[in-house]
């Protein structure tokens, strides 16, 4: 067994080997790990950027949250879940006792931690989770593409949270995975949506390829004039997934009076903001993190029924050996979703160099 860890705190991931996993614990199920893929905030990890050093106290840990696979083993008092299970994995763990989590807001608990980055994930062949955080994977979806299920319920949750409705004009600024993942469910929904990005021609051509309205790169016009040019006025819902503070005010001053923006992007400096206009303009500023269950049960079942639109986040796949070299291609932009497999299946993805 091999897996992809965080050893130190500092820059980088080690691919060690490991002893074989002991049987699971009451309430845990040991899962055969078929896909996982590179987050975003994974390669804060490796890169070890400010925010992340709360990783430190737990080292080593093998890094990765969005995977998929099936259920080898069981521990004592598992019942919904079975050898043999497909299954994805919500990698928030909650204690369950806190006033977030009595009153069904798992995805508020305050002491939530995270599998992946709190303790070991899915960078592995196999990995160790709390039953709860599994949820079945239908016979019909692909566990390649059920390793979406995570990002994609984040952008679910992105997209309940700005409250979009059928025809409205809706503004995504960022194309990385999570702003594309938004967009497209922004669209499934009825949206008029167009997608910004900063030279990023290859994600914003993907944007199109998916169904996207409009895609439009910073770098040719402003942001305003995209806005008008495809909708004739201002944007009703924005939302925000490039972890740049300046995005914010940015995405503000395109959107309507009484309008909502919700910011999803993890940023590392503060905003500025113009807080007279906001109040006399009566916009809703709001936060997206995680997801919620509803969330996540949707992006499953939205990956089953829309796999031929949803797997062209998928650019690139590798098996977890090369995970360095995957790392650092996803690092480099040429890449949207980057797969990591860890059973040495034949990884080459139709359409990219082998």
């Amino acid at each position: 067994m091999i897996a992809l860890r965080k050893t130190a705190a500092a820059f980088g991931l080690e691919l060690v080997p490991l002893d074989g996993l002991m049987s699971p614990a009451a309430g845990d199920v040991l899962i055969e790990v078929a896909a996982a893929g590179i987050c975003g905030s994974d390669l804060h990890a490796y890169e070890w950027t400010p925010g992340y050093e709360f990783m430190a106290a737990n080292l080593p840990v093998t890094v990765g949250h969005e995977f998929s696979g099936v259920i080898r083993s069981v521990g004592k008092d598992v019942s919904d879940f079975a050898p043999g299970d497909r299954v994805v994995c919500w990698p928030t763990k909650t204690c369950g006792k806190c006033s977030s989590c009595l009153a069904d807001e798992p995805q508020n608990c305050s002491r939530r931690s995270i599998i992946g980055l709190h303790c070991d994930g899915g960078f592995a062949d196999m990995v160790t989770v709390p039953v709860a955080n599994c949820r079945h994977v239908p016979d019909e979806l692909d566990l390649s593409i059920a390793a979406l299920s995570e990002p994609l319920a984040v952008g679910v949750n992105a997209v309940d949270i700005a409250d979009v409705r059928p025809g409205a004009r809706v503004v995504v600024l960022g194309p990385g995975p999570i702003g594309l993942g938004i967009a497209w469910v922004a669209k499934h929904r009825g949206a008029k949506v167009l997608i910004a990005g900063l030279c990023d021609p290859l994600r914003l051509s993907l944007a199109l390829q998916m169904g996207i309205d409009d895609a439009f790169d910073l770098a040719d016009k402003s942001l305003e004039q995209a806005v008008a040019d495809a909708f004739g006025q201002s944007a009703d819902r924005v939302i925000e997934a490039t972890g740049v503070a300046r995005s914010v005010s940015d995405g503000l001053a395109v959107l309507r009076p009484g309008g909502i923006l919700v910011v999803a992007g993890i940023h590392s400096k503060p905003l500025e903001l113009d807080l007279t206009r906001f109040v006399r303009e009566k916009k809703q500023l709001r936060g997206a993190h995680d997801t919620t269950d509803r969330a996540l049960r949707e992006a499953i079942q939205l990956l089953a029924e829309n796999s031929d639109a949803l797997s062209k986040l998928i650019t690139h796949r590798r098996p977890l050996s090369s995970g360095i070299e995957a790392f650092e291609l996803a690092r480099g932009r040429q890449a949207v979703k980057v797969l990591l497999f860890p059973q040495g299946q034949d990884v080459t993805f139709e359409g990219e160099d082998a």
